[in-house]
C-alpha cells in the first residue's frame, strides 16, 4: 500500500472511530507516536492523515497537550465542515420493495446521527435492478469519497452473482470499509461469509407458512421460485420442510418447482397438478405474478388452489385475492443494522455476526381460512329433508 492509500486508511479509520463514539469521554485521540505503532507506517504518514482530519474539521491540534475531536459548536463554525457518509448499495432496489421501506428508515437514522446515506440507487427512478458495472462504479466511489461504512444488498438472479458479490465486498474491505450485510449473504446458502449479516429468520417464515397450512387441513403442498435466487429463498423451502416433517407428513415430490410465474407453460405444470392443494411463494412479487397466470388459467384461488406469498409488501392486501404472507419487521431490521454498522466500526475486530429477527404470519383470503365450511351435524341427529 503507497503512503498515499496509507494515510487515507488512517484518516478514515479515524472518521469512523469519531462517529462511533469512541472517543467521547475524554475527546483525546491518540498520539501521533501511539498511531505510528498501531498502523505500521511512518510519522510523516500519519501527521498527513491527521492535517486531513483538522482539514475537515473533525479534530483540534493543541500544541503541548494533543488532538481532540472538536466540540459540535467547534465544528459549525469550521469554514469546510465534513459530514460523514455511509454508503447504501442495493441493486434490487426498485425490483424487491421490501427493500423501499428498510432503506427509508436507514436514512432517518443517518440524519438522527448526523451522517449522510448516500447512493444513487436512493433516488434512482429506474425500475430495472443495478448492473454490475454500475455496482463497481458505485463501488469505487464510496472508496473515492472516504465512506465510514456501507450496507450492501447482494446480487441475486445473475449467473456470476457469487464472484460479483465477492469482488464488490473484497474491494472494501482491501479499503477499510466495514461492510453489513442486509437480507442476506455473499453466497450459496448454507456457506457464510466473513461479514454481519441482518435480517429475517426465514427458515422460521418457511415453517411458519407451511404450518399455517396444515392446520387448515392442507398436507399437499409445493414451493415456486425462480432460478438465480438468493440463498434466503433456499433458507425458506428448509422451514417448510421441516414443518411438514414435524408434523409427520409426506413431502410431495417434486416439492419445489423452479421457473418464471408469468410463464403460463410453467404454471400449467404444476397447477393443474390434482395432487397439490397450496402454492408457497418465496416473495409476494412472485405470488402476485402467479396469481395473474393462474387467473389467465381459469384457477381459482383459494377454491382450487391456496396461494402464500413472503413479506407483506404494500401491495399485498390489495391483490385482488388479499395475500397470506409472513411479515418482515422493516423498521427492526435498518434499527439493527445501523446498530451493527456503528458497533462494527467501533471495533472491526468483532467476529462476524448473524442478527435475526422474528417474522410474523399474516392471514388473509388467499390460504382459504376463510373458504365456507360446512356445518357439522350433532351426533344422533340426521341431515333435514329437502324442502
Amino acid at each position: 500500500m503507497n503512503s498515499q492509500l496509507k494515510h487515507r486508511f488512517i484518516s478514515r479509520q479515524l472518521i469512523t472511530e469519531i462517529i462511533a463514539g469512541k472517543h467521547s469521554k475524554t475527546g483525546r485521540l491518540p498520539s501521533e507516536a501511539q498511531l505510528v505503532k498501531r498502523f505500521g507506517v511512518s510519522r510523516p504518514t500519519v501527521g498527513r492523515a491527521m492535517r486531513e482530519l483538522q482539514e475537515q474539521g473533525l479534530i483540534d491540534r493543541r500544541v503541548g497537550s494533543g488532538t481532540y475531536v472538536r466540540t459540535e459548536k467547534a465544528q459549525g463554525s469550521s469554514t469546510h465542515p465534513i459530514i460523514p457518509q455511509i454508503g447504501l448499495m442495493v441493486p434490487s432496489l426498485r425490483h424487491t420493495e421490501i427493500f423501499e421501506p428498510i432503506c427509508g428508515e436507514l436514512a432517518s437514522l443517518a440524519r438522527g446521527h448526523d451522517c449522510g446515506l448516500w447512493g444513487p440507487a436512493i433516488s434512482s427512478a429506474s425500475e430495472a435492478q443495478m448492473t454490475v458495472e454500475e455496482a463497481e462504479t458505485l463501488c469505487g466511489q464510496f472508496i473515492e469519497r472516504g465512506v465510514v461504512g456501507v450496507f450492501f444488498v447482494s446480487f441475486e438472479y445473475k449467473t456470476d452473482r457469487e464472484t460479483t458479490n465477492l469482488r464488490i465486498t473484497e474491494r472494501l474491505k482491501q479499503a477499510g470499509i466495514p461492510v453489513v450485510l442486509l437480507d442476506r449473504d455473499i453466497g450459496v446458502f448454507p456457506h457464510r461469509s466473513e461479514f454481519d449479516i441482518v435480517g429475517v429468520d426465514n427458515v422460521v417464515g418457511g415453517y411458519l407458512l407451511a404450518e399455517h397450512l396444515i392446520k387448515l387441513g392442507v398436507h399437499r403442498m409445493a414451493y415456486v421460485k425462480r432460478r438465480l435466487t438468493a440463498p434466503t429463498v433456499d433458507a425458506r423451502i428448509t422451514g417448510a420442510y421441516m414443518a411438514i416433517r414435524a408434523h409427520g407428513l409426506e413431502t410431495p415430490h417434486p416439492f419445489v418447482y423452479t421457473g418464471d410465474p408469468g410463464d403460463i407453460k410453467f404454471v400449467r405444470s404444476f397447477a393443474q397438478n390434482q395432487q397439490l392443494d397450496a402454492i408457497l411463494c418465496t416473495s409476494d412479487h412472485l405470488a402476485a405474478e402467479l396469481l395473474q397466470t393462474l387467473t389467465r388459467l381459469g384457477i381459482r384461488v383459494p377454491k382450487d388452489l391456496r396461494l402464500l406469498g413472503f413479506d407483506n409488501v404494500r401491495f399485498a392486501s390489495l391483490l385482488s385475492v388479499p395475500l397470506t404472507t409472513v411479515e418482515q419487521p422493516v423498521r427492526d431490521i435498518a434499527l439493527t443494522a445501523f446498530s451493527a454498522l456503528q458497533e462494527r466500526i467501533a471495533n472491526p475486530s468483532l467476529p462476524p455476526r448473524t442478527l435475526i429477527l422474528t417474522p410474523r404470519l399474516v392471514v388473509r383470503e388467499s390460504c382459504g381460512a376463510y373458504l365456507h365450511q360446512p356445518q357439522k351435524m350433532a351426533i344422533g341427529t340426521s341431515p333435514k329433508p329437502n324442502s
